[in-house]
């Protein structure tokens, strides 16, 4: 088969001619019909990401993808050759222990736990086959009207949902995303409303963003273009939610500075709860007697639960979920420099996916 390698990051690329991996115990082997890329895929190539821990020497890089299941090993029970499937790059290890190790599939394995998985899995999706456990593999039941394309999408709803979900968003509530205007924001507004949030701020400093989301999203979303002063942006936010958010929910990629978190962090009501899950290259400061008096609650989230992709197939198929809304532009493997460009610069309803040459 031909699959893309990176010798490590900053280092050579190369399409490369390269054995079909053997299935073995626990282990299902998919041909790969679309693969969506990372937004961040050409700096992670380019090593200018390095809190990134890829494995040692030549690997092939990208996590989730859409394929049909070609064999299956040993220990595999309901998964079969033959079947759909979507493909998940968030493997934890499945074993009955307070942390186990967790790894991002063509990625990076953060910390020591993770590297024995990453050791075992060491190969990613941007290849004509890939080696995965069954654990990460999710069958696609009677969505035949969509395109391995069009499901390659559901990657943009899967770590917003574990956000979300994390944070307990409930039917009716208010809830602020910064960082809207992102692959994963824009994303995380559309689910949100797909699981009942009353209204939706979308927060961000791209005006024309912004206004494309609204467009799609509909009256539930309220656009609110951010200044960068935090009392200035938090007053408005507070307005725009009625007064306060229930909820706040931080996408934001690589922030520079910590002022979209905090207007958000202070346009919480009382007992109101943010979810970080985006990065940031500066500290957090965090007034203690606000979030005490107040009682909010600040939680962390990695990625998403493993039922992640059964539970966005259902809100697809209740007509809930319209993935459709998230535009893709299709590349073949041969143009994958071309599409991780295109997938930098992408817009918040833009995915961009590669597809197999044969």
């Amino acid at each position: 088969m031909q699959a893309w390698q990176i010798e490590r990051l900053g280092g050579a690329s190369a399409f490369n001619d390269v054995p079909i991996p053997e299935v073995r115990a626990g282990s299902v082997l998919v041909r790969v019909e679309a693969s969506a890329l990372m937004s961040y895929l050409k700096d992670y190539a380019e090593g200018k990401l390095p809190v990134y821990d890829p494995p040692e020497g030549w690997f092939t890089p990208g996590g989730n993808a859409v394929g049909t299941v070609e064999a299956v090993g040993q220990d595999v029970w309901h998964v079969k050759p033959g079947v759909r499937v979507f493909i998940s790059s968030h493997i934890v290890a499945d074993e009955r222990v307070d942390e186990p190790g967790q790894m991002l599939l063509g990625v990076t394995a953060p910390g020591p736990l993770a590297k024995p998985i990453q050791n075992d899995w060491r190969d990613g999706t941007l290849a004509e086959y890939v080696l995965v456990p069954k654990s990460i593999v999710t069958p696609v039941h009677d969505l035949c009207s969509y395109t391995p394309v069009q499901l390659a999408t559901l990657a943009r709803f899967a770590v917003p949902y574990g956000g979300l979900l994390r944070g307990r968003l409930a039917a009716g509530e208010s809830l602020i995303v910064t960082g809207a205007t992102g692959a994963y924001g824009g994303a995380a507004v559309l689910l949100a409303l797909a699981l009942g949030a009353g209204r939706v701020v979308a927060a961000g400093r791209n005006p024309a963003k912004l206004a494309e989301i609204t467009k799609v999203a509909g009256s539930r979303v309220v656009p609110i273009v951010l200044s960068g002063d935090v009392e200035t942006d938090a007053a408005n936010l507070r307005t725009v939610a009625n007064g306060g958010a229930h909820m706040a929910f931080d996408m934001v990629g690589n922030a520079r500075d910590p002022n979209a978190t905090l207007a958000a962090l202070r346009a919480l009501r009382r007992q109101g709860r943010m979810v970080l899950m985006g990065s940031m290259a500066s500290p957090l400061p965090i007034s203690y007697m606000e979030v005490m008096m107040k009682g909010l609650e600040i939680i962390g989230q990695f990625m998403y639960p493993p039922d992640v992709f059964l539970k966005l197939l259902t809100l697809v198929r209740n007509g809930q979920l319209d993935i459709r809304a998230i535009r893709t532009r299709a590349f073949p493997f041969m143009r994958l420099h071309d599409a991780a460009g295109a997938a930098a610069t992408a817009g918040p309803l833009e995915c961009i996916v590669v597809t197999p040459s044969s």
